[in-house]
């Protein structure tokens, strides 16, 4: 059975660069991982998978002969149905999941990602498999479990898009592979990393931030490389670079899509060389650093655009990371809500404030353009610019009128806001709460009433 796991635990050689690393950093990651991971051919022959995949059947199968059904299912014949072939027809989707039952598939998958060639063709597909059944009468233990999956250092989220991002990184943490996250303005790319970094083996060592848009590029390779005395104009003294200050620890490179041709081939030497050379010197400097970079950017449409070089984006992306928008997670919003309020009423030194379930239901509505980070100043601006124990959806209109536009149109959509509720408040007064009432009194339709109810959160 060792002897079999050795062998079949082996990556075959490659000739595909990309393939390569990619596969090479899977080998790094799963060796010592404690769940069960494969890599699959399009054949659905074994290429890799770690030892806690192998089943003890799988020590009488050939080398050569090994397929997926045979080693992790126990079949003789494939699976009914497998959404790992997905990848294959359809090179747009990012991953697939499986449930087992009926005449699906039976090997326990728990997603599936595609392995992308330098062509840009799906060669393979990375699998990761579910955890073993526990017993029912463990159910105390399946909570505490399904707490533990909504959470990851400051990273919230119960929804499948979440669980996929926070298994990814369990997975990603302990790897010395470069991670590549993107995602839009406010999803929290680096709180990602950030959490990647504090739940790695370089927990204790430093983490450190560089905005690559905000330098140029003269200042952004000072700051990252360093610079010996006098090698321009200010230089008066020698000063160590951030690769240097992360040594053992972890580099974060925000933004990296804003940085130029000339600094993407010094970056890039860095990562194939792992040393840096200060500006002005001579000498190579050894550094071990985890690189995380992370961009808003379509980087595969800057590749094609001669924009972005294709050879620093197979570096950076050994691991890519996509982080959901807020509106493609809308049921992680009320632990966010609740997480935020919390939050800043400790911050400005208030009683917690509770929450409404009509509040609650108008915030996991809106959609957020802003996403997680629009969610958050607009609930901390609500606490702080309101008073009483609860946050009513009157608090959330004046937040949210209160914005940082002071244009005449802004004012006006304000104004014309309020005084819509004030009326509607009033016409329902007026008609002892009988909406029909109210619409005529208003000289609307009861429809448009009921979605000026909903949106003001008026009962």
């Amino acid at each position: 059975m060792a002897g079999s796991q050795k062998t079949h635990s082996s990556i075959p050689s490659c000739t595909d660069p990309i393939l390569a690393a990619r596969r090479d950093a899977i080998k790094q990651l799963a060796g010592g991982f404690s769940d069960r991971v494969a890599v699959l051919d399009r054949d659905f022959n074994v290429i890799y998978a770690n030892e806690f995949a192998w089943a003890e059947k799988a020590s009488q199968l050939s080398d050569h002969q090994a397929k997926c059904y045979e080693a992790f299912a126990h079949r003789n014949d494939p699976c009914g149905t497998c959404p790992a072939t997905k990848l294959y027809e359809s090179p747009e989707v990012q991953s697939v999941a499986c449930s087992v039952g009926g005449d699906g598939t039976a090997c326990g998958m728990h997603q599936a990602f595609p392995l992308v060639s330098s062509s840009g063709k799906v060669d393979s597909v990375l699998v990761l498999f579910k955890a073993p059944t526990k017993p029912a009468k463990q159910t105390s233990g399946e909570r505490v479990e399904s707490k533990y999956e909504s959470k990851l250092g400051e990273l919230i989220g119960s929804s499948a898009p979440m669980r996929e991002v926070l298994d990814m990184i369990r997975l990603v943490a302990d790897s010395s592979a470069t991670v590549l996250i993107q995602g839009e303005s406010g999803t929290g790319k680096e709180l990602v990393a950030k959490t990647i970094h504090r739940t790695s083996y370089r927990w204790d060592k430093p983490f450190v931030v560089v905005d690559c848009g905000s330098l140029t590029e003269t200042l952004l390779e000072s700051e990252l490389f360093g610079h010996v005395k006098g090698a321009f104009t200010g230089a008066h003294a020698t000063k160590r670079g951030l690769f240097e200050e992360a040594d053992g620890g972890t580099i974060f490179l925000d933004e990296i899509a804003d940085t130029t041709a000339t600094f993407q081939a010094k970056l890039l030497r860095v990562l194939q060389e792992g040393e840096i050379k200060p500006v002005g010197g001579t000498q190579p400097i050894k550094i071990d650093a985890r690189v995380i970079s992370a961009t808003n950017k379509d980087l595969v449409k800057l590749v094609k655009a001669k924009a972005f070089r294709q050879d620093l984006y197979y570096r950076l992306a050994v691991l890519p990371l996509s982080l959901p928008p807020l509106r493609d997670r809308q049921e992680d919003i009320p632990l966010l809500v609740q997480h935020f309020v919390a939050a800043s009423c400790k911050r400005h030194r208030q009683p917690v404030r509770t929450i409404s379930p009509e509040v609650m239901q108008a915030l996991t509505e809106t959609s957020w353009p802003g996403n997680v980070r629009e969610l958050q100043h607009y609930l901390e601006r609500a606490v702080v610019t309101t008073t009483g124990p609860a946050l009513s959806c009157a608090d959330l209109v004046t937040a949210g009128s209160k914005s940082a536009e002071h244009d005449l149109r802004s004012v006006s959509r304000g104004a014309v806001t309020q005084a819509e509720r004030i009326w509607i408040v009033q016409a329902l007064q007026q008609a002892g709460g009988n909406r029909v009432k109210a619409a005529r009194l208003l000289k609307i339709s009861r429809a448009s009433l009921y979605n000026k109810l909903r949106d003001y959160c008026i009962e």
